[in-house]
């Protein structure tokens, strides 16, 4: 059954409008202002100063520009803050435009290998439409770095700086877009046509031997070799030649990847905590490390969190970084606008609720790199961005507990943290994680 808006209804609707208190000067001031100004709360900035009981010294914040390469950026800090703390050298970065690189390279051949994956589906097949919607994006996850970094190492921002399409990029994804839509044309129907397995890998390497042109031509090439050469804080000159991008990452960095895991607080009926989840096409290096998330309660979450900031280390972390934000305050916080009071409407959703019904999802990864704990509990974060220093406190911004709660949806946390129970389940279900749809909004890229 459907029922039409009535007159009858429009007169009631406007009676409810004049009817309520204050209408006429809040009506002026939203349209005259905006949503946000209007429902502005000046307290949430005084609940939000950058004062916090656990700090890390990480120094000048990295600016990513017109790209989304927001999940990139955060991974590389977390690691060049060793390297700046280690070799005492301020203002350090490592090359985003390198990895870069591998990644649109790397992207361009899943979506090849998910494209002759789904070559029987028709083309309005959920999945086939799914895949032909973004080929690649500059967006991503830290398990895709860390596969990508096993593969390729990285190197200084120095032997591989930024370039225009690095920096800006939205000229290159559409390029790269349609020349990947185009190959998938081929593709399929070289699969339509019953081609043997041997024609189809030799137009495939054709592609990607174009794919790579492109990418050359837009950023560069990476480096196979290179020599290190910097003065320190103290002004003392030092070089290491002949290094490669893996061996840099080995001396200069020397983490095992493996030792890092994705954490996930995903509250919705269909992931049961405690256990491991994959996605299904989510990734970029074929034959490299999938995805892997481990679901865990906020409290459990947050305290592994606390723990490795305590223990010196900062976290990368995936949030909404669009909900209840202030892009040039740098304040996150849930209190920063009082929506609910302006129209006099209950707007209030819970984290599942916003997950299941499209209202929220991981846009953007940043850096925990502290936390205000008052009373055994935390108030507060320190997060270090990568939207260069004209925002938050250089670049630097605050978020509130209850923003954390809400709207933080992954931290990456050394397993060392982990309790036993944990690690046993990781090393139980890492063959067999529950995989999850395409679709689903834990396999969200992080691209802001």
């Amino acid at each position: 059954m459907s029922a039409e808006i009535t007159s009858g209804d429009l007169d009631q609707f406007k009676q409810d409008l004049q009817a309520t208190p204050g209408a006429a000067a809040l009506q002026k001031a939203v349209m005259n202002n905006g949503i946000n100004a209007t429902a502005e709360n000046t307290d949430s900035k005084v609940a939000m100063t950058p004062t916090f009981s656990i700090e890390l010294e990480t120094g000048t914040v990295a600016n990513q520009k017109q790209s989304g390469r927001c999940w990139m950026f955060a991974a590389l800090n977390t690691m060049r803050h060793g390297i700046q703390a280690q070799f005492k050298i301020k203002g350090f970065e490592l090359s985003q435009n390198y990895t870069n690189f591998w990644d649109k390279f790397e992207k361009s051949n899943y979506f090849y290998e998910n494209v002759l994956k789904t070559a029987d589906q028709p083309l309005d097949s959920r999945k086939v439409a799914f895949l032909l919607a973004t080929p690649q994006q500059d967006g991503g996850q830290w398990d895709m770095l860390s596969a990508l970094i096993e593969k390729y190492g990285i190197v200084p921002k120095s032997v591989m700086p930024e370039t225009y399409n690095s920096s800006k990029s939205n000229e290159l994804n559409g390029l790269l877009n349609l020349k990947l839509r185009k190959d998938a044309v081929k593709l399929r129907k070289l699969v339509a046509d019953k081609a043997n397995d041997a024609d189809i890998e030799a137009a495939k390497q054709k592609m990607l031997a174009e794919d790579y042109r492109i990418l050359a031509y837009a950023l560069g090439n990476p480096p196979t070799k290179f020599d290190f050469e910097y003065r320190d804080d103290d002004k003392n000159y030092h070089i290491d030649r002949e290094l490669t991008p893996l061996t840099f990452f080995k001396k200069y960095v020397g983490w095992n990847l493996d030792d890092y895991q994705s954490i996930i607080n995903a509250p919705t009926a269909d992931k049961p905590y405690n256990h491991l989840y994959t996605v299904e096409m989510l990734g970029n290096v074929v034959g490299g490390r999938e995805v892997r998330h481990l679901n865990l309660d906020i409290d459990t979450f947050k305290a592994l969190a606390i723990k490795q900031l305590k223990a010196g280390e900062s976290v990368w972390f995936g949030s909404d970084v669009g909900q209840s934000s202030d892009r040039q305050l740098g304040i996150l916080d849930t209190n920063i606008y009082k929506k609910d009071d302006l129209f006099n409407t209950d707007f209030t959703m819970t984290k599942a609720e916003r997950l299941d019904y499209g209202e929220s999802l991981m846009t953007h990864a940043m850096v925990l790199t502290g936390v205000d704990i008052v009373d055994g509990k935390p108030t507060k974060w320190k997060v270090e961005n990568s939207w260069g220093d004209k925002v938050g406190e250089k670049g630097y911004f605050v978020a509130s507990d209850d923003w954390f709660d809400q709207f933080v949806y992954q931290v990456v946390i050394s397993k060392k943290y982990l309790p036993t129970e944990l690690q046993d389940v990781i090393k139980n279900e890492y063959a067999k994680p529950t995989v999850l749809a395409p679709w689903d909004p834990m396999g969200a890229l992080a691209s802001r």
